[in-house]
């Protein structure tokens, strides 16, 4: 392998045979030459390890489920490129999604990560499924390229890089969390250069639910996203965390608070309606990004849908505040 252009593709799985053979097949249809695949097999019960040794992936099983932090840092470890490309099990890449990559980096010599984004087409057609992919897109392709962060779904880091800083947080991470997002803050901290590129785009596989999507939400972003800020001391504006989110979550607090209080005094009625209003001239890019893609309903079923989203996020941060508080 080319040393100097070479790739290494990590990708985690855990009982992901489902997704894992359209992932790896949309990888050996790459234009770009110079790369290995490398499954980390996170404890599997399913075929998973099969399918990647059939797609003649590098395959390492862990004998124990360590979560995706502590599978990417061993396979990283074994990586013999001079770039470490990220993706998901459960994501489809483009033919030349491998050599943009390779180009993001060699037009861009002093950055050190990039990181792209779920396309506007995922295959999963229910409602929950269109909403979380169509809302990652939509929030990665209007955040700035000079990124504060980082996504492992789809992202790469030079690998001198990579080791310098320690890889992923595995020991605070057990599970999938928001180990990409520290890594990303990590980087950020020292002085690396992050670049999000709008036209790095994948094919997101998974299928979503309305609990699927509360627990993620919540218990795998929300609340280690909140501790994460709270500790570093320092609210970022970037991806979910942009000025409009934030405004928009405060006034959705202020919309429930007046809507009970509305009972008493009928009058506060007005000032609901203006408040869902302000929520939505906010975010109307985004409500008519949706409108666009999927119709009226669909628009305003997802409206309806970021009003609970701001409402869990609001919540969960203020818990987090008064636990970090109390705790000193």
């Amino acid at each position: 392998m080319d040393k100097e252009s070479s790739v290494s593709i990590i990708i985690p799985v855990h009982n992901g045979s489902q997704y894992l053979t359209k992932c790896l097949s949309s990888l050996a249809q790459s234009s770009y030459g110079s790369y290995e695949v490398i499954v980390v097999d996170d404890g599997s019960t399913d075929p998973s390890s099969d399918i990647a040794r059939n797609h003649g992936a590098i395959v390492f099983k862990l004998s124990d489920q360590s979560g995706p932090a502590a599978a990417r840092n061993f396979g990283a470890k074994q990586a013999k490129g001079n770039i470490i490309f990220f993706i998901d099990s459960d994501v489809v890449v483009k033919e030349d999604t491998v050599a943009r990559v390779v180009r993001d980096f060699g037009e861009n010599p002093d950055v050190v990560a990039l990181f792209g984004s779920y396309d506007e087409s995922p295959e999963e057609q229910g409602f929950f499924s269109q909403f979380k992919n169509l809302q990652h897109h939509f929030v990665h392709q209007s955040s700035r390229a000079e990124a504060s962060t980082f996504w492992a779904g789809c992202g790469a880091i030079r690998k001198e890089v990579f080791d310098h800083v320690g890889g992923f947080d595995e020991l605070r991470y057990s599970r999938p969390c928001i180990e990409d997002i520290e890594l990303g803050f990590r980087l950020k901290r020292m002085g690396y250069r992050i670049l999000l590129d709008r036209e790095l785009q994948v094919k997101h596989l998974k299928k979503w639910t309305f609990i699927s999507l509360l627990r993620t939400d919540i218990l795998d972003r929300a609340i280690p996203w909140s501790k994460l800020i709270l500790e570093s001391g320092k609210m970022v504006s970037d991806l979910n965390l942009q000025p409009s989110q934030k405004a928009s979550t405060f006034l959705v607090g202020l919309l429930i608070a007046t809507l009970f209080l509305s009972f008493v005094v009928p009058k506060l009625i007005y000032l609901v309606l203006f408040l869902i209003l302000s929520i939505w001239v906010i975010n109307h890019r985004l409500f008519m990004f949706f409108f666009r893609r999927k119709g009226p309903i669909f628009s305003l079923l997802a409206f309806a849908m970021y009003l609970l989203y701001y409402f869990y996020s609001g919540v969960t941060y203020a818990s987090c505040w008064l636990a970090h508080k109390v705790r000193g």
